[in-house]
């Protein structure tokens, strides 16, 4: 394995530049990302892709396994420094929870993505940053362990995209409960095998999806391992 940027220590940051592999630099649904419309696709647990959306056009997120997290970003098609923002979509929802209608905006704080439908519980997370290789090394892991920013970085690569910035996350079906004082727990998922999440396009833009890979705490469920995801576009 490829020494990472972490270890490598005085390397300067850089927001494209992954710290590690897998599979999905190599494995996009198409070269560009354009998908096929109302074909299912398949990503595999611990990995993430992209897909082109146009204005109007509806993404399902299923989840066959019922305890998957999905880690959800969106950047507009023109202009990859404007992208889906949780700080900006709490500010606007009013609230650190969302629901079916909601709006969730850009950081130009622009609405981009709709929650159009939603068959599970609707138990989702706004607050929590994505995985990234200095977490799980905060959580005692020593080697290189997939992660939602690299599988963020990965997809928009593997369709010819260079992300700007890597942004929190819509975690779909993440469980992330507050408590009165302000503390919060990581639980396990409430959402059931076979529940999905339509999210609508309110603009063209990319859509970028990570089986989030977390085994090390019980977001994706307790005496689970990480799973697949299907996504399909529609008119």
């Amino acid at each position: 394995m490829s020494p990472t940027r972490a270890s490598a220590g005085a390397a300067p940051y850089r927001a494209a530049q992954p710290d590690g592999s897998n599979p999905t630099a190599d494995n996009p649904i198409a070269p560009d990302g354009t998908p096929q419309l109302d074909r299912d696709y398949l990503i595999p647990a611990r990995q993430g892709r992209a897909v082109r959306l146009k204005r109007g056009q509806r993404l399902t997120i299923t989840n066959p396994q019922g305890h998957q997290v999905c880690d959800f970003f969106a950047i507009t098609a023109n202009s990859p420094a404007e992208f889906l923002s949780m700080e900006h979509c709490r500010t606007a929802l009013g609230r650190i929870f969302v629901k079916s209608g909601d709006r969730l905006v850009t950081n130009r704080r622009r609405p981009l993505i709709e929650i159009a439908e939603d068959s599970s519980p609707g138990v989702h997370d706004i607050l929590i940053a994505a995985c990234d290789h200095t977490r799980y090394q905060q959580l005692g892991c020593t080697d290189y362990h997939d992660n939602c920013a690299d599988n963020f970085r990965m997809s928009l690569a593997a369709i010819g995209e260079t992300p700007r910035h890597v942004p929190c996350p819509f975690n779909i079906w993440m469980n992330i409960p507050v408590a009165k004082d302000g503390t919060y727990d990581w639980a396990a998922p409430v959402s059931k095998p076979g529940d999905y999440v339509v999210l609508r396009a309110l603009e063209d833009c990319i859509a970028i999806m990570s089986a989030c890979p977390q085994d090390m705490t019980s977001v994706n469920g307790v005496g689970t391992v990480p799973a697949e995801l299907v996504v399909k576009v529609g008119e």
